[in-house]
């Protein structure tokens, strides 16, 4: 009988990659919960997760915190998140599913509307401050750290002076509903390059689109 040989790994993987074909990220869309708020811009991280979503035929159920569903991608496990606490209080659900998936912060991506940026153009970052954004602010209010990507998508800022609220609380415009699906289809497709090649590369695709 032939001896036994030890099982080799091919050389072009490695145990670090093993353990990258293996990884988890909480992937964040940003919003707030109920019909009056589905079709708003401030409700666009709702928007991608849900296209994300149905990518991978994936339905979100309800959670602790907020909607939730799992899907693959190219050997990743990506857990989506909608919070359901209102868009100030998201910090609390991206803490409990953080520590309940064991996904450590640079696996972690938020998506964002954006008001200093262009409709649909896409800002990818791996840190950074909250911006002004209510929603940031508070998940790195309760994280104590702002060492998480995200990426912030832009809802245009054609609004006077004094009624950022309503504007990001209101409606998109017809034209903008037009493009939507197509900017929205960029933003999944960053996302899954984010989970496939990195936040580094991913900024150089996608930040200048």
């Amino acid at each position: 009988m032939l001896p036994l040989l030890p099982l080799l790994l091919p050389q072009t993987l490695s145990n670090e990659g093993i353990g990258a074909i293996m990884a988890k990220f909480l992937i964040v869309g940003l919003g707030n919960p109920g019909a009056e708020y589905a079709e708003t811009r401030h409700n666009i991280g709702f928007k991608v997760l849900d296209a994300l979503a149905g990518a991978s035929n994936a339905v979100f159920g309800a959670g602790r915190y907020g909607d939730t569903c799992t899907l693959r991608h190219r050997g990743h496990t990506l857990v989506l998140i909608k919070p359901q606490t209102f868009m100030n209080l998201s910090g609390k659900a991206v803490r409990y599913w953080m520590q309940t998936e064991k996904v450590e912060i640079e696996n972690v991506l938020v998506v964002v509307d954006d008001i200093a940026l262009p409709f649909g153009k896409l800002r990818i970052r791996a840190r950074g401050s909250d911006g002004g954004h209510n929603g940031l602010h508070n998940i790195i209010w309760t994280l104590e750290a702002d060492n998480f990507p995200r990426m912030r998508f832009g809802v245009g800022g054609d609004f006077p002076r004094g009624t950022q609220v309503d504007y990001v609380l209101g409606s998109w415009n017809s034209e903008e509903r037009k493009e939507l699906p197509e900017k929205i289809d960029t933003a999944v497709k960053a996302i899954q390059s984010f989970v496939s090649v990195g936040i580094e590369r991913t900024m150089n695709l996608f930040n200048t689109k």
